[in-house]
């Protein structure tokens, strides 16, 4: 299978689940993987709300045991003030590294009413592999929509679920 990597002999693995979630609000951008995508509304939020980034980040530290997103850049501080979330992302990974851990491959599934995100996913995707240090076929991406249901189907919200899986020993 193209998409699978070769563990070698004595390399264990942890898997994390991350999920993010960020209200729509207009005077935003909306920006997801990295990507800033055509809306009239983006996240509401304390960095730049990227929802993928965001979750992404809290698999990583859930798979590596090291506390989640909020305990890292907390939106009490200042400094985190509408920062890249591809910047976080950056320090996480030397974190993770440091852990001795290696990203193996990312799934996430995104959830939003519009603009659809199929067309983005290769940008999204060249964003993120070299900061995960992996392949982009190591990455999955797929976007659901609310089918017209609660806050997210009514277009007020977006949201995002990603597994992790990260290699360490061997």
């Amino acid at each position: 299978m193209e998409n699978c990597i070769d563990l070698e002999a004595g390399v264990k693995i942890k898997a994390g689940l991350g999920y993010d979630l960020h209200r729509l609000v207009p005077g935003r951008k909306l920006i997801i993987g990295g990507v800033s995508l055509p809306s009239e509304t983006g996240c509401l939020a304390h960095s730049d709300g990227d929802v993928l980034v965001h979750s992404l980040i809290d698999a990583l530290l859930g798979a590596g045991g090291l506390g989640d997103i909020g305990q890292r850049f907390p939106d009490s501080d200042p400094a985190y003030k509408d920062i890249p979330s591809l910047e976080l992302l950056r320090r996480v990974m030397i974190e993770v590294r440091a852990a001795g851990l290696t990203v193996i491959n990312t799934d996430s599934v995104v959830i939003l009413e519009k603009p659809r995100l199929g067309p983005f996913f290769q940008p999204m995707r060249a964003n993120l592999a070299p900061l995960l240090g992996i392949e982009p076929a190591h990455i999955g991406l797929k976007a659901k929509t609310g089918e017209g249901l609660g806050e997210i189907g009514s277009g007020q919200a977006v949201a995002c679920w990603t597994v992790a899986l990260l290699g360490y020993g061997g």
